[in-house]
């Protein structure tokens, strides 16, 4: 059959027309020319109906696009590209849209801009204003936090938090840290995430929680809480050295109210209660740690050397082992020595 439009012979596609010559005077999408989004400049979110999304800008586009434009219910199996460059204004888009109308392929282009609206999201605004819903509390039983626990702790929250944020909960932050009596204050946004985080901490380094709450107002009707979650980790450290029931043991770690230690003499794994261990004489901690040249050894002991002034040392191994290394660590308690178990 031939075109009535530019005669050619061919396939019609309708009104006696192909193709070609149909899409000359029939579209099947149509949208503005410009497109308003709001855009916060602290965290990057999009505004898209009311709602502050963390998403990348081609998945709101996607978004955009559906929500502002008009697609004939003809087309079928719709797909939505674009290619993007920022602009003074924001961005200037090329939408290719594609779809089938009777197992014909269309596919339609359009120009737009999609101008972003600077202006700060809701989140960025509490966070800004102080805003937190509770705030969890580290504190060491009669003694202060180490250098290294502070790093470590703090380490450790900062990426739980991104953690969870990363699953999706873009309304919990971090508002402050602040040192504190020898611990650290964390001020956190949700009441929820700040138990999440207590109890991570708990587990890592042991101790016990306390909570408590602060009325802190109403809203719609309902009185609102401040939590407090403080996690008083125990009196002794990880790394640490004891003399516990007349053996030397050192601290491999907490989980909860449970210290795991090691006992030197034996190199056997224990777990007790921290409440157990609190009058164990405290020796010292992992500076105590000496690294000596190894001479020699047999199944029962090692012959080592103190690479300082040169002096030999026998010391009875724990376990029938061999040390392959050139140096061996040991720590001296008591005028006792023992070997760090090997890791």
């Amino acid at each position: 059959m031939f075109c009535v439009e530019c005669g050619r012979e061919g396939q019609i596609f309708r009104d006696g027309t192909c193709l070609s010559c149909y899409l000359k005077t029939h579209t099947f999408t149509k949208g503005p020319k410009i497109i308003e989004l709001p855009n916060c400049p602290h965290c990057g979110s999009f505004k898209y109906k009311n709602t502050w999304l963390s998403e990348h800008f081609g998945d709101i586009l996607r978004k955009l696009i559906k929500n502002n434009f008009q697609i004939s219910k003809e087309l079928e199996n719709v797909d939505i590209n674009s290619e993007c460059r920022e602009v003074k204004d924001g961005m200037s888009c090329k939408i290719y849209i594609s779809g089938l109308i009777d197992s014909e392929k269309i596919n339609e282009e359009h120009e737009i801009l999609v101008r972003l609206e600077r202006t700060v999201c809701d989140i960025c605004s509490k966070r800004f204003g102080g805003y937190h819903e509770a705030i969890v509390q580290i504190r060491a039983d009669h003694r202060k936090l180490t250098n290294n626990e502070l790093k470590n702790i703090g380490t450790s929250i900062e990426c739980l938090i991104e953690d969870l944020q990363a699953k999706g909960n873009r309304a919990l932050f971090i508002t402050d840290i602040a040192e504190e009596h020898g611990g650290l204050d964390f001020y956190i946004s949700e009441k929820g995430a700040g138990l999440v985080i207590a109890k991570k901490i708990q587990e890592q380094y042991g101790g016990e929680i306390k909570q408590s709450s602060k009325n802190i107002g109403m809203k719609d009707g309902k009185q609102i809480y401040r939590m407090t979650y403080l996690i008083r980790l125990p009196s002794y450290e990880k790394g640490i050295f004891l003399k516990y029931n007349n053996s030397f043991y050192q601290i491999i770690s907490f989980h909860g109210n449970k210290v795991k230690m090691i006992d030197l003499s034996k190199w056997n794994e224990t777990t007790v209660d921290v409440k157990s261990i609190q009058k164990a004489s405290t020796l010292g901690k992992e500076d105590l740690i000496k690294e000596m040249i190894l001479i020699s050894q047999k199944e029962d002991e090692v012959q080592v050397m103190d690479q300082k002034n040169y002096e030999i040392k026998v010391i009875r191994k724990p376990k029938p082992i061999s040390f392959d290394s050139k140096t061996i660590k040991i720590v001296k308690l008591e005028d006792r020595l023992f070997l760090i178990p090997v890791v």
